[in-house]
């Protein structure tokens, strides 16, 4: 006899059964086995949509507001977007929520989002004034931390924590801990968890019951290569083929050997809760109804490395320059061009003012290699043959069409 950790759904008859799961987006189980799993089998049902994203509002300095909902894999950078600091001057971001969104078509056939949950339930390591300031000055109170480190001075720490570690700590293990041990003090996958009023960049709006309009998608994951800073879906077709193919290096946030390529279609992989060939065609069914009014639809990779293994973008804070280049494309203030892909940023139009990024680096970031796409062909091709019969047909011609623009 064994016991089995884990949370299962049955969304049917909207029931959770809980086994003790040691992860901890299971052992809550309001977060991802109702908000999601089972919120996502009625959402299909009803008509709405109940999704792995941060809700982010972005303000241009005209006073223009931009409602952002985005999609990462665990560990891939979304509370650090969902309460982001713009470098940029007179560009002013709010966080809605940093994990699920609930949207239903409101009255004017636009698409609304509301964050279902009460607080934020990040990862601990790499989190730091540097990386995320707004999620430091969240955690100075009536926080929960899990598999960190304790110092002796009776505070917590983790890898990537602001400052020189302690001298002396006990890890998450219970064990003695000190800088020249060789194993980490906090488990890679140690996290917090904090009331969502106590941000300092939260959103007034951030419980409002209406909720905001949605004016841009973002999906993204952890590529070393091959995928750009930055490109633009040609329609929601494309943005569903481009969410539906979405792909990660793993990480010790989920499932599989940490560095191999993972697909993870909307970020949704663990978290829906019904058969994924008919979420696609869920999501077909929504942009019909949207039409006109239906969200543009971008991918990123914060993630993309030199040859030589350097990062190429300096990340956190300065993606709101990439947030501020979709704003532009949304309003028509950007013209983009037109790749294989999809549409990259035109030469000059990315807000590069105050960075320094040599050329070639810039080059490499938003490189579209060919060879190197039509070298994932052969994988999206597994990826949508597990799907069966249940694959949309839409799917299926995009896959067609990247394949013929690749030439």
């Amino acid at each position: 006899m064994f016991w089995v950790k884990t949370a299962i759904s049955s969304p049917d008859e909207n029931l959770i059964w809980s086994y003790g799961s040691g992860y901890g987006g299971n052992a809550l189980l309001g977060k991802k086995c109702l908000a999601l799993r089972i919120a996502s089998a009625a959402a299909q049902r009803e008509g709405w949509m109940a999704e792995h994203m941060l809700i982010l509002r972005l303000t241009n300095p005209e006073g223009r507001r931009f409602h952002i909902a985005a999609a990462f894999p665990s560990a891939c950078g979304k509370t650090n977007l969902a309460m982001i600091n713009p470098t940029i001057p007179g560009w002013k971001a709010e966080c809605i929520g940093d994990d699920i969104s609930w949207m239903k078509i409101g009255p004017d056939g636009r698409l609304y989002a509301i964050n279902p949950e009460s607080g934020f339930f990040g990862v601990a390591p790499g989190t730091s004034y540097d990386s995320n300031p707004a999620a430091m000055d969240t955690l100075k109170q009536n926080v929960i931390f899990t598999n960190c480190a304790l110092a002796d001075s009776g505070d917590i720490w983790w890898e990537g924590f602001d400052g020189p570690p302690p001298g002396h700590a006990i890890d998450w293990k219970g064990k003695d801990w000190t800088p020249a041990s060789k194993a980490d003090a906090a488990h890679p996958n140690a996290r917090f968890t904090a009331p969502a009023r106590q941000c300092p960049v939260i959103s007034p709006d951030w419980e409002k019951l209406d909720g905001v309009p949605i004016d841009i998608f973002i999906f993204g994951g952890r590529r070393a290569s091959v995928v750009p800073l930055v490109h633009e879906a040609y329609n929601w077709d494309h943005g569903v083929f481009m969410g539906s193919t979405a792909a990660s290096e793993t990480t010790a946030a989920n499932i599989g050997a940490v560095g191999n390529l993972r697909r993870d279609p909307f970020a949704m992989k663990p978290f829906c809760g019904y058969n994924m060939g008919d979420y696609f065609q869920h999501w077909f069914e929504m942009g019909d109804k949207l039409a006109a009014k239906a969200p543009r639809i971008f991918y990123v990779n914060w993630f993309r490395k030199s040859p030589e293994g350097k990062w190429l973008w300096p990340g956190y804070s300065e993606n709101s320059r990439v947030l501020k280049w979709m704003c532009e494309r949304v309003s028509g203030q950007a013209e983009g061009c037109r790749t294989p892909i999809g549409i990259l940023p035109k030469d000059g139009e990315l807000d590069l003012s105050g960075l320094s990024i040599p050329a070639q680096d810039l080059a490499e970031l938003m490189k579209v290699d060919a060879a190197a796409w039509k070298a994932e062909l052969p994988d999206i091709d597994q990826h949508f043959k597990q799907f069966g019969e249940r694959l949309p047909a839409r799917l299926a011609a995009q896959l067609r069409a990247l394949r013929e623009r690749l030439g």
